[in-house]
């Protein structure tokens, strides 16, 4: 099964261009209401650190997500979404075979959710691996999660 998010990427795109256009905005307005306000500068830090902690939480979240679980290996891939053909800073890439996942789970947050992977390596050795599913839908999380529990029980019967 090859479940992906490649299309959220045009939303993504559309955020950064509302997020830029309403801080050109507010800085036109912000020209306007500054000489009635007490303390200016006040004002234009408080403006300026919203869209900033909007636009890194935004550049959090967004990453592009592919889940490939056709043949005996399985590959996940976290990777940013944008500038991702140019610059790989951002990508996160797991790849191993069915018979090493021992557990999975998904944990939702606020506005932040993952799935988290318990490998076994071939020493026995337990690893962690978790990845961004933000924006990956509801339907497409229910169809990951159907896989893995298939080849847990899988690997439970042997």
């Amino acid at each position: 099964m090859r479940i992906n998010n490649a299309r959220v990427k045009n939303t993504i795109v559309s955020v950064y261009f509302i997020l830029i256009v309403l801080t050109l905005t507010f800085l036109f307005v912000f020209k306007t209401f500054s000489e009635g306000a007490s303390n200016p500068f006040l004002l234009f830090s408080s403006v300026a650190l919203g869209f900033a902690a909007l636009f890194f939480i935004v550049h959090f979240i967004s990453k592009y997500f592919e889940y490939d679980s056709d043949g005996v290996k399985v590959v996940v891939t976290n990777k940013g979404l944008m500038f991702s053909d140019k610059f790989n800073y951002r990508e996160h890439k797991l790849e191993y075979d069915k018979k090493q996942l021992y557990a999975y789970k998904f944990k939702n947050y606020i506005i932040y959710r993952t799935l988290v992977f318990y490998i076994k390596d071939r020493h026995g050795n337990k690893q962690k691996h978790s990845f961004n599913v933000t924006l990956v839908t509801r339907k497409k999380r229910g169809y990951i999660r159907q896989s893995l529990r298939k080849m847990i029980k899988a690997n439970k019967k042997e």
